[in-house]
């Protein structure tokens, strides 16, 4: 990097203005917590920058959350006299890593449409923004630096991250096996268990695959994480990646472009879609091109629409506007801790908020705000205190405990959306 120093690189990861365009996904997390591919936006980026001190910088009011989170890192504070700041919306790998060190100078700062991609501060110039980290950047928080304008991939809406998913998926998988000797298949595979094209696929120890399971990687990998279980008779297309722990149910089908997080129950079919982490669906029923944040249950044969009947592109309803997805396929983004009763209906390009219960016949509306209980015929607000028990017991299932940090971030949460929901003419 031009003008950087021999000693350890101290790298600042964060939040801008334009996280907005991200919600429901991001209530809960910076916006580099999202996943896309195998691994979160904030591991690609640290994956090109293993050494040196780090800061997570976020919205205020994320902070104790993250720093329960990430104990080793500084969250909205720089102890350092230069530091490295990249966007954590960025789609960070090799070309990215190569382009940022060609390009960076001290005290410049690099731009994509309109958004700061990474700066290289020191001096005043630092001191000045490190007064501003409660807040989230924005490009003029940068001051009158010079500005060089660099290509790169960035996440702007949440079907970005859907979209881009099978290709990450191929790429962190070569991020992972490159240059490495150590045995792919190490967890157990039973007799009658078919692997299609085996050096593409990675089976990490403790994972099984059990009779009748096909493992199809000839048009792209799989990576199986440890402790992973793929029950008789399921399907797995590649490129895909199945998280810690996580199970796929016996006759499920999982298409190409899908991701799956730690410790997962999912069964039925998916396709092209990011399931987060810690959710559940288990049923028959089909997801497809969607989103789900953490702590999601979905009900049995619950299915959502991803193509419009006239093949027209979906526009889908973010922070108040409807946005042109550019695409014919949009499913279902529904944030962290929502929930979808049996045989519940999602229509093309639907959001769903936090915290929410939907239940009952009929397609829900295509904006359902967060902590909303009901569906097609009405809604009415989710009681926080009963919203928090439930998740509480969830989250209890997994031996996890609501921290005070996070029970303090759910009423946050639950104020920030409040106005968002008497628009819509919930009662309280």
């Amino acid at each position: 990097m031009k003008g950087s120093k021999a000693k350890a690189l101290h790298l600042c990861i964060f939040e801008d203005n334009f996280y907005r365009r991200l919600l429901p996904l991001v209530y809960f997390r910076p916006v580099y917590d999202l996943r896309c591919g195998i691994f979160r936006l904030r591991e690609k980026i640290l994956r090109g920058y293993p050494k040196g001190a780090v800061t997570l910088h976020c919205r205020w009011y994320l902070a104790d959350v993250l720093q329960e989170q990430h104990l080793e890192a500084q969250v909205n504070r720089i102890d350092a006299e230069s530091c490295l700041f990249i966007n954590g919306r960025v789609l960070a790998g090799d070309k990215f890593f190569k382009r940022i060190k060609e390009a960076a100078a001290e005290n410049t700062v690099l731009v994509h449409d309109g958004a700061v991609v990474a700066a290289y501060l020191s001096g005043p110039h630092l001191d000045a923004l490190k007064l501003k980290l409660e807040g989230v950047l924005s490009i003029s928080d940068f001051g009158d630096l010079p500005r060089k304008e660099i290509g790169v991939q960035m996440i702007h809406y949440p079907w970005d991250l859907v979209y881009e998913n099978a290709e990450q998926v191929s790429a962190d998988f070569q991020a992972l096996t490159r240059g490495k000797k150590r045995k792919r298949l190490e967890g157990r595979i039973y007799p009658g268990a078919y692997l299609v094209n085996r050096k593409n696929i990675v089976l990490e120890r403790d994972a099984v695959v059990k009779p009748g399971a096909v493992l199809d990687a000839e048009e792209g990998p799989i990576y199986i994480g440890k402790g992973a279980k793929i029950f008789p008779n399921a399907t797995i297309i590649g490129p895909a990646f199945i998280g810690e722990n996580t199970f796929i149910k016996t006759g499920a089908k999982i298409y190409e472009g899908t991701s799956i997080g730690e410790f997962s129950k999912v069964g039925g079919e998916v396709e092209g879609s990011i399931i987060h982490g810690y959710s559940n669906k288990q049923h028959d029923g089909f997801l497809g091109h969607s989103y789900l944040g953490m702590w999601v249950n979905l009900g049995a044969d619950t299915n959502n629409s991803d193509l419009k009947n006239n093949y027209s592109n979906v526009a889908v309803e973010i922070d108040g506007q409807k946005v042109d997805s550019g695409s014919l396929f949009a499913g279902l983004f529904m944030g962290d801790h929502s929930k979808s009763g049996i045989n519940s209906m999602f229509n093309t390009g639907t959001v769903v908020g936090v915290c929410c219960n939907i239940f009952g016949t009929g397609f829900p509306p295509k904006y359902v705000p967060s902590f909303s209980w009901g569906g097609s015929k009405s809604l009415t607000t989710y009681d926080l205190e009963r919203c928090a028990k439930v998740a509480e017991r969830v989250m209890g299932r997994r031996k996890k405990v609501l921290t005070a940090a996070e029970r303090k971030l759910m009423e946050h949460v639950f104020e920030l959306t409040r106005e968002e929901r008497q628009s819509r003419g919930l009662p309280e």
